[in-house]
């Protein structure tokens, strides 16, 4: 199959999907983006993953991802040099941009699956970002990089398929989801709840809540660190403010709350630390000193240290806490491309 260029968001279905837990979804689509070539042999591809609530676009410019658009490491001579290597960005499943998830229409119904969706796990996750890249003709990955939840999807594929992975990047992430007020199921539940158009996951449209996302997602952007970006950027208070807000107002409009509580869900679930020898892959494991999620560890080690591949650690100081990825790219850019080009 020969994929080239840009394919900004494009979709596959790739049938019915059993999950790990033995439900079927009958019908499972994904949406994708692709960038440069593959080759022939279908060996030289990247998988980009994305963070809890972004998308596939996070490579794209002018997107305003949350976690800090990406697309400065992408491109002719960059670290995902697109001369070189196939780079391709999946929305995961349970998402809310075009892949299967909760406000997907179940076809067995014809109505959106809503809170009835199946809870999921990341072997989910990456199992179907496999489906899509054997249906795009990718036979081996370079490498799988990407931040938050992209970084757990990283370390599943190295411990699921170790055999068609080089390389991976865990970014402001880790082998694990601590449990903290940010990340308590509980805490967003209620916080859906005390919508009344939520009506205990059976809400009608999302757009009926859109108050209420707009409230998370400002919380959120505060919170990760988005206001030291803006300032840095030379916005006074009022600026940030009003910029924050528009980010806040563009990703509710969008996001669907039931996808809030799948993929958290599968989040809380996630933990490889007891297969971290399993990993043979080469691994980035890169850390913002001011991130509240993923937070440096006491000795400044990476908590990847039991990996059976070559570790390299990289601890960002930087005042943008978990949304450094994309700002603060310059503080591990050629750590990621010596990853991915180690003989360049």
């Amino acid at each position: 199959m020969n994929h080239s260029s840009r394919e900004p968001d494009a979709r596959l279905s790739i049938g019915p999907y059993a999950l790990h837990s033995g439900v079927e979804l009958p019908e499972v689509t994904v949406a994708y983006a692709t960038y440069g070539r593959l080759a022939p042999d279908g060996r030289n591809a990247i998988l980009a993953t994305h963070g809890y609530t972004a998308s596939h676009q996070m490579l794209a410019h002018g997107t305003g991802v949350a976690e800090g658009s990406w697309a400065p490491l992408i491109g002719p001579g960059k670290p995902l040099d697109t001369d070189r290597f196939f780079v391709v960005c999946s929305n995961i499943l349970g998402s809310s941009y075009g892949t299967t998830g909760p406000a997907s229409i179940d076809p067995r119904s014809g109505r959106p699956y809503g809170y009835d969706f199946p809870d999921i796990s990341f072997a989910d996750i990456v199992g179907v970002q496999r489906r899509l890249l054997e249906r795009l003709g990718v036979r081996h990955l370079r490498a799988v990089v990407g931040p938050s939840y992209g970084g757990f999807q990283a370390l599943q594929w190295a411990v699921d398929h170790a055999d068609m992975v080089d390389a991976i990047g865990v970014i402001a992430s880790g082998p694990f989801f601590a449990r903290n007020a940010y990340t308590d199921l509980d805490v967003l539940e209620a916080q859906l709840g005390a919508d009344p158009a939520w009506r205990a996951g059976a809400y009608p449209q999302p757009a009926q809540m859109q108050a209420t996302l707009h409230a998370l997602r400002t919380q959120t952007l505060m919170t990760y660190g988005m206001d030291a970006v803006l300032q840095d950027q030379g916005l006074d208070a009022a600026a940030r403010a009003q910029r924050i807000d528009a980010m806040a107002d563009g990703w509710a409009r969008e996001f669907d709350p039931g996808a809030l509580v799948v993929l958290l869900k599968a989040g809380l679930a996630f933990d490889v630390r007891a297969r971290l020898a399993q990993i043979r892959a080469d691994v980035l494991h890169v850390i913002a000193s001011t991130d509240t999620l993923f937070a440096p560890s006491a000795s400044h080690t990476s908590d990847l240290a039991g990996v059976a591949g070559a570790l390299r650690y990289v601890e960002m100081q930087t005042p943008y806490g978990h949304t450094a990825t994309g700002p603060a790219h310059a503080l591990w850019s050629d750590a990621l491309r010596q990853l991915i080009d180690p003989g360049r």
